[in-house]
């Protein structure tokens, strides 16, 4: 198979970008895209050109670092796919494919396809977290948790933290993202006695970063796990509970 890919070049965050076209060549269908990027990054090595510069890590749809836009949908045309996990018999012989970075104000860019997706890791910092004491670990059966409980909370922390939910949504929201880190907790009993304290301060802190959501929708069906814009509403009903619950506690002191 052979391939004709428009790539957004950008040498640094502050340059002027453009696209540049590439051919890639005798391509097998079983070939990942990742893997198409880094047979023509050999070619452009070989010929003395900078190569494509691009996140990846794990190359098994685990990590979350190979998010960029291909032909305009978030992680490519495949559903509940990464893009390490995009598979060329995807596209049709002869094709143009359209490859950018993430676009959103969220997400400075770096270089090329890459692009600093920390704003996520400061809404995890502020409360995506069980504080527990140090010492021997309890039984691990000592609390019941309800499988369906425990089912809805292992959906959510599916969520590999890849900004597609951000890069597919008109506002540039990242409520997905934050409501999946903050349900996998506020669902389970192990995450009940900072449950208020979590959702506002997650949610302030999403909100310092991202847009608004007005339920569009297009971020779970860009999420390469599928999860459910249900956790949404779970969230917004953990925050409007935490600014009655903590302004109470707040007075009482």
């Amino acid at each position: 198979m052979n391939f004709t890919l428009k790539v957004w070049r950008q040498p640094g965050p502050a340059a002027k970008g453009n696209f540049e076209t590439y051919q890639a060549t005798n391509i097998s269908d079983d070939m990942s895209f990742l893997e198409v990027l880094d047979v023509v990054n050999e070619d452009l090595i070989e010929a003395g050109t900078e190569p494509i510069a691009f996140d990846h890590d794990c190359r098994e749809g685990i990590c979350g670092s190979c998010g960029m836009m291909v032909n305009g949908q978030a992680h490519g045309p495949g559903t509940r796919t990464a893009t390490c996990q995009l598979h060329m018999r995807m596209f049709k012989d002869g094709d143009t494919i359209v490859v950018e970075p993430w676009r959103s104000a969220a997400f400075p860019l770096i270089k090329d396809l890459a692009v600093n997706r920390s704003a996520l890791d400061r809404i995890v910092e502020s409360g995506g977290f069980i504080s527990v004491s140090t010492g021997a670990a309890p039984e691990a059966n000592l609390i019941p948790v309800p499988k369906v409980v425990a089912d809805a909370s292992m959906d959510a922390a599916e969520c590999i933290g890849c900004g597609a939910c951000v890069a597919a949504c008109p506002n540039g929201a990242a409520q997905l993202f934050t409501a999946a880190k903050m349900q996998h907790l506020n669902l389970l009993p192990q995450g009940q006695s900072e449950r208020f304290q979590r959702a506002e301060r997650m949610v302030e802190t999403m909100e310092e970063y991202f847009g608004s959501c007005t339920n569009h929708g297009e971020c779970q069906f860009a999420c390469p796990k599928g999860i459910s814009i249900d956790v949404i509403a779970y969230m917004n009903r953990d925050y409007m509970t935490a600014k009655v619950k903590n302004r109470k506690l707040s007075s009482q002191k």
